[in-house]
């Protein structure tokens, strides 16, 4: 088994997995700018199973992808299988499964972070997962998550699932009941991390390099997952690597993140055409947002269907607009 996870260099930086954000083209934004990992958008492992086209095309990737995982969710275990399989051969370098999602239509059915509650079964899809591939498995997972007046930890299923050949462990450090807010749970990634001998990556409010430092420093953890804080800034992993380096980095200007949307814009269309660009939307949002006066902007951003209408409104946002 090829296990890429141990030949890539410390602290490793990886793009988190994000449903309808993290397809192929982010992906290779992000890889330009730095991203050492990068995760699919999460896939369905009962749509895999059933092959459906909708899922099917969320295992499309480019030969330039390197060190690509797809990122599996669901609740059956016999489905996972062939779902890993199927990632296998899309050309994916490993397979990870989500047992940290805490969104409402992931958990309900009983997949992600919910999984928690049932560690047997937990340790029952990883098996199945390793069944149906010879690729690197992972896991991504969360602090903790109540269940019958009991708080069940990170530490309780990597406890489980421990003798399993896993490669690596990704942990967002909060909870289900507070999945981005409050306090970053540094303690219980030095925990795990003292559980296993396989690169754990902290996940969880790291929207800086001076957060990213931090986490670092306080885990001891082999490197980062990025996830919400990449959204209109896929340069934050450069960032975060020359302030590791130099302990300073440089904020990316108007004219440069001009260049990025365009960037973004012309792999998207080239993956997606014009269908492409409509999803682009939100990303347009995100490269402005928090800017004055990008509202204005904005309502015309989140209307184009083509690169030339990208390209001569962003000629109308004058650097001062900033």
């Amino acid at each position: 088994m090829k296990n890429f996870w141990q030949k890539i260099n410390k602290p490793i930086l990886a793009l988190a997995p994000m449903a309808g954000i993290t397809d192929s083209a982010f992906r290779q934004l992000c890889q330009k700018y730095g991203a050492d990992v990068l995760y699919s958008e999460m896939t369905s492992a009962d749509g895999l199973f059933y092959e459906s086209k909708k899922t099917l095309d969320l295992l499309n990737s480019n030969k330039k992808e390197k060190s690509l995982v797809i990122q599996l969710f669901g609740k059956r275990p016999e489905k996972f299988t062939k779902a890993a399989s199927l990632g296998e051969k899309s050309g994916a370098s490993g397979i990870d499964i989500n047992f940290g999602c805490p969104a409402k239509k992931v958990t309900r059915h009983g997949g992600g972070v919910s999984l928690m509650r049932d560690l047997d079964k937990c340790y029952q899809i990883i098996e199945n997962t390793l069944k149906g591939t010879s690729l690197p498995v992972s896991i991504k997972i969360r602090s903790s998550i109540n269940y019958k007046a009991k708080k069940i930890t990170g530490v309780d299923l990597i406890k489980k699932v421990k003798k399993l050949p896993l490669s690596a462990i990704m942990i967002h450090a909060r909870s289900y009941e507070k999945p981005f807010s409050g306090p970053v749970n540094f303690e219980m990634i030095k925990k795990i991390k003292r559980l296993v001998n396989i690169p754990v990556l902290g996940n969880g409010g790291i929207d800086s390099p001076e957060k990213a430092k931090e986490m670092l420093d306080k885990t001891g953890c082999h490197g980062l997952g990025l996830a919400r804080s990449v959204r209109g800034k896929p340069w934050l992993f450069q960032q975060i690597k020359d302030y590791l380096k130099k302990n300073e980095y440089k904020e990316f200007t108007w004219p440069q993140i001009k260049k990025v949307i365009l960037q973004h814009a012309r792999l998207v269309y080239k993956t997606k055409k014009d269908h492409g660009l409509i999803e682009l939307r939100k990303h347009l949002a995100w490269y402005i947002s928090g800017f004055p006066g990008a509202s204005k902007y904005r309502k015309e951003l989140v209307q184009t269907s083509h690169i030339e209408e990208i390209k001569t409104i962003i000629k109308k946002i004058k650097k001062s607009s900033f």
